[in-house]
């Protein structure tokens, strides 16, 4: 029996789920339902145990989540094979490259488990017994898909057409016939009446050794790029950082245009196991715990003749009268209300944004690091105030500012403070002032988080007035904080 290594694909943005979704803090990490134990993340991470039988994960994202990855590791209790840095988006293709190369580094005949980080997977039991299935399929050779019955004509959806049955799998496996884009609504009613045609789950199980092999087959710079950004990669405070030159060789091109739809390799193995690729708000309702009108609320709302909503406030009291079908996000300083027929479209708002330079399609007022998170809490002529969030054995870079001042008011725990050459404990409800130009650095050495009201004062208050020396973290300049 071949051994199943999973690889989770966390490097999306998940811009239709803005306002909740953003590039710092997209959709895989968030906890959207009341009382949500864990993120689409922790989730999959869950999916494929070691205690199961599958191997250790490898998970592929992009620079600025790598610490949110590692927590969120942390919290479910699990050592990854490896954390792969993506320097540059590169799509599908080419970080499942990578993640084959480094899967026979160990396991000359390892079977990926291939997954995105975002999606909901109702039956996990049922999830891995198809992934086992799969695999013996795909040890014989074959990339295997995962397509899902249709049970709507939808038109955000990818299809497969099935063929005939593979040779010796008992009919659960198949040929891959033809794939098809996302249709239009006539074409999709036609797929579901045809019976043939499964939605493109975006899941696979691979041969590691094909993979390759169609790669360098039909897209050779592809796997030249992945082993050259292999080879160079270097380890930092146990994450895997590719060569950024050498990886941006690689072509921008996912795993179906550049291998699946070219490949006679490719196998289709249809699961029933309540799949959702959570693409949109209206795909986030139809999972949704909702009440006997069909509203889901999630914070303060009043709803009066109002029906099939998708409520979602954070702050102020949303308050609705005869409304239907309505997607209503109401962040700190973002609101979203749309039909939700119209949900796939979100992504044009967050690249109007873009357009404009508006941090809002980058960044919520809560901003995670490493070594915690700052939230910003009111903003002013000359002034700016945040709540700093120091987790246990959290620790700021020593750093400067050339255009502010800051008084540091501990509200919670104990912090240690440097200001030049002097080091202090600061507790609850004592303050420090820093002069601007003064090195700094504010550290949590408790067992209990430190939480700091940081009143900054000054001509400029940008993220990017900031000088760094010793950090922990080894972040690049443009990190700040």
């Amino acid at each position: 029996m071949s051994k199943i290594h999973p690889v989770i694909l966390s490097g999306g943005s998940g811009t239709r789920l803005w306002p909740l979704s953003r590039a710092m803090y997209p959709k895989q990490f968030i906890r959207f339902f009341n009382g949500q134990s864990s993120s689409f993340l922790g989730t999959a991470l869950g999916r494929l145990p070691q205690h199961a039988g599958f191997e250790k994960p490898i998970l592929l994202c992009n620079n600025d989540h790598r610490f949110l990855v590692r927590e969120e590791l942390e919290r479910a209790g699990l050592e990854p094979r490896a954390i792969v840095l993506e320097p540059i988006a590169r799509n599908t293709a080419p970080a499942i490259a990578v993640a084959a190369l480094i899967a026979l580094q160990d396991d000359p005949n390892a079977i990926l488990a291939v997954m995105p980080s975002d999606h909901v997977i109702e039956d996990g039991a049922a999830f891995a017994e198809n992934i086992r299935r799969a695999a013996e399929v795909a040890a014989t050779g074959k990339l295997v898909l995962f397509g899902i019955k249709p049970t709507e004509p939808h038109t955000g959806y990818g299809y497969i057409k099935r063929g005939e049955a593979l040779p010796g799998f008992a009919g659960y496996a198949f040929e891959v016939e033809s794939f098809a884009e996302k249709p239009d609504r006539a074409t999709a009613e036609s797929y579901l009446e045809n019976g043939s045609y499964l939605w493109n789950s975006g899941i696979f199980a691979l041969n590691a050794k094909t993979y390759l092999s169609e790669v360098e087959r039909l897209e050779p710079k592809i796997l030249e790029a992945a082993r050259a950004a292999l080879a160079h990669a270097t380890e930092d405070l146990g994450f895997l950082r590719l060569d950024r030159k050498c990886f941006a060789a690689a072509p921008n091109i996912s795993i179906d245009y550049a291998v699946m739809e070219k490949t006679r390799a490719a196998a289709i193995l249809p699961m029933n196991v309540g799949w959702n690729d959570v693409g949109s708000w209206s795909s986030l309702w139809d999972i949704a715990p909702r009440d006997d009108k069909g509203n889901f609320i999630k914070g303060e709302a009043v709803l009066e003749d109002t029906s099939d909503c998708y409520v979602h406030s954070e702050r102020a009291i949303v308050s609705t009268i005869g409304v239907n079908d309505l997607i209503i996000v109401n962040t700190p300083d973002a609101l979203l209300v749309a039909d939700k027929s119209r949900t796939q479209d979100v992504s044009k708002i967050v690249q109007q944004l873009k357009q404009s330079n508006r941090k809002e399609q980058e960044q919520h007022l809560r901003n995670y690091r490493p070594w915690g998170y700052f939230e910003t809490l009111n903003i002013g002529p000359r002034f700016q105030v945040k709540l700093l969030h120091v987790k246990p054995g959290g620790k700021l870079s020593m750093q400067m500012h050339h255009h502010r001042s800051e008084h540091w008011i501990v509200v919670q725990g104990t912090a240690q403070v440097s200001i030049g050459e002097k080091e202090q404990l600061v507790r609850e409800n004592e303050s420090v002032y820093i002069f601007a130009t003064q090195w700094h650095r504010l550290q949590n050495p408790g067992k209990v988080p430190v939480e700091i009201i940081e009143v900054q004062i000054g001509s400029y208050l940008g993220e990017d007035d900031i000088m760094r020396t010793d950090d922990i973290y080894h972040r690049e300049p443009e990190e700040t904080k």
